[in-house]
């Protein structure tokens, strides 16, 4: 076990199940067979139980202190990922019947595919035209009168399309709330939430493991659920129940919440930013000062968290990606809707990993010339 946590390991590029810190799966294999003198592992305990209770107590505070969430905002811990979240959303949240999207690429696609299974679901925006690379401006939106909300994936993983900054709905007239799928860049910078009425986030990017879905809402938007709404995936009874209604995902709880010690003692969310964008920079600058490498994304919304980029002579793709994985550099493929490259680079990513993939890069374009 020594020698385990101890070796070198590679970096991990992949887009989720993403790398999380080794201090954190060090940890963890350590407490595995005995949680803090229990005689228990975390996956074995009882959730009603005292040592489970005091985790997800802890996991709690310790994420609304990070992500700074207003006391008029409800923490659930709950299942079923971002994909489960684009109907448990409009379940919850649609009683007005009409809802807008704002879509930025294949995530918020699907969102506003999924959600008109249970409400009337407003294209208000698109960036489909131009292959995903912008952003859509608010003042240009198509937004329907009295919407139960309008929903935006705030980073795009696959396109690379982050919002950094939410848009001010207020400031355009618009009085229905704002709901951010922010599934790819949670806590990887702070958040407005006076612009936002729900949040939701798959914890398996910068959280922790897959199993564990983040939800925040606001309380007075608690008790809106569609009557068909399942009892576990209303946000009322989630609440009420304390993300206990139903048996919740113990175990990747536990390790997201080793992850939220791990951010706090890293200098918590302010400090990650600086971090993400000296790291976002890193890389950008290697693609766009080459002859070989391109990013398409226009540069006022590239994310910080999810870069794809491409070779100009695509021939070349295969022998990039084994000479990577030779260096130990893994999961770099682009996802295959849009071929290329991706280099997920989330908070567990450290600088240093970035720089072990840029030295390759400009080592790869040197034996190309």
């Amino acid at each position: 076990m020594t020698q385990w946590v101890t070796m070198k390991r590679p970096y991990n590029f992949s887009a989720g199940p993403a790398a999380m810190p080794q201090e954190v799966l060090t940890q963890a294999a350590g407490e595995m067979l005995d949680w803090h003198g229990s005689g228990m592992s975390v996956m074995e305990m009882s959730h009603r139980g005292k040592e489970f209770i005091s985790i997800y107590e802890q996991a709690q505070a310790d994420l609304r202190e990070l992500l700074a969430v207003p006391e008029q905002f409800r923490i659930l811990f709950m299942q079923g990922g971002g994909l489960a979240e684009n109907a448990i959303v409009p379940l919850n949240l649609s009683r007005a019947g009409t809802v807008d999207f704002v879509v930025t690429g294949s995530w918020s696609q699907k969102s506003l595919q999924e959600a008109a299974r249970y409400c009337a679901a407003n294209l208000a925006a698109s960036n489909e035209a131009d292959g995903h690379t912008t952003l859509p401006m608010p003042l240009n939106w198509r937004l329907s009168k009295n919407a139960s909300y309008l929903h935006l994936c705030s980073n795009e993983t696959i396109h690379g399309v982050e919002w950094h900054e939410l848009p001010d709905l207020k400031a355009i007239g618009y009085d229905s709330p704002l709901v951010v799928d922010c599934s790819s860049h949670i806590a990887s910078r702070p958040m407005d939430w006076s612009r936002i009425g729900a949040a939701f986030a798959g914890a398996q990017k910068n959280l922790g493991p897959a199993g564990l879905t983040l939800v925040v809402v606001r309380q007075d938007l608690l008790d809106r659920a569609l009557p068909i709404c399942p009892s576990a995936f209303n946000y009322k009874t989630v609440a009420d129940n304390q993300s206990m209604f139903n048996t919740p995902p113990t175990y990747a709880i536990y390790m997201a919440g080793l992850v939220f010690k791990w951010l706090k003692s890293q200098g918590g969310i302010a400090a990650m930013e600086q971090r993400n964008q000296a790291k976002a920079a890193l890389l950008y600058d290697a693609i766009d000062s080459s002859q070989l490498y391109y990013n398409k994304v226009a540069r006022d919304c590239r994310s910080r968290m999810n870069v794809p980029f491409f070779l100009r002579d695509e021939s070349l793709s295969e022998a990039f990606l084994s000479g990577a994985r030779e260096h130990g550099l893994l999961q770099l493929k682009g996802h295959k809707s849009v071929g290329g490259m991706r280099a997920s680079i989330y908070n567990a990513m450290p600088i240093e990993g970035v720089q072990a993939l840029v030295d390759y890069m400009l080592e790869f374009q040197r034996s190309r010339a």
